[in-house]
């Protein structure tokens, strides 16, 4: 029986797009005329991490609370040659998810198809534990980022493969 391809959602905000001057950057592959419009810093493996991801037949999202369009994030990830699976913005996030919390928290990737979720933010991760969904968190200043995405991925994987099928 085929399994499904892992999907694999990452945060936008200090976590792809990081504007720390510290932090080393993708060269810029927007075309000249759009930079005005398409000009926010893609960390640096951000692509090869993506294109990787996208080789192993995984899919990649965005998930983020900005209220980016849809459009504008797939035509940003377009010009460094990443197709994203999906996009989900706060006015996306709000219309799909919010109506069945209380207090709904800030993403919850599980209601996208989501496996695993990248965010640079530890209260994502909380949320993670208690409402049962995969986070990893990566700061902008960890240069060793995308081995940790790497990482959790192989161990998803793996634990994917042991599991127990239901009787």
């Amino acid at each position: 029986m085929a399994r499904r391809p892992l999907v694999i959602s990452f945060d936008l905000d200090d976590t792809l797009i990081c504007y720390q001057p510290s932090v080393p950057c993708e060269p810029n592959r927007v075309p000249w005329l759009l930079r005005h419009w398409f000009g926010e810093p893609l960390r640096l493996g951000t692509a090869s991490l993506l294109r990787e991801l996208a080789s192993r037949g995984m899919q990649t999202w965005v998930v983020t609370t900005s209220y980016r369009s849809p459009a504008y994030i797939r035509w940003f990830f377009r010009f460094y040659g990443i197709r994203l699976a999906g996009v989900v913005n706060q006015e996306v996030y709000d219309r799909r998810v919010t109506r069945y919390f209380d207090r709904p928290p800030s993403k919850y990737p599980p209601a996208f198809g989501i496996d695993l979720h990248i965010d640079d933010s530890q209260g994502v991760e909380m949320e993670g534990q208690d409402h049962g969904f995969n986070v990893v968190v990566v700061k902008p200043d960890d240069d060793r980022w995308a081995e940790k995405v790497l990482a959790a991925i192989a161990q998803l994987e793996s634990d994917t493969r042991n599991a127990v099928p239901p009787v």
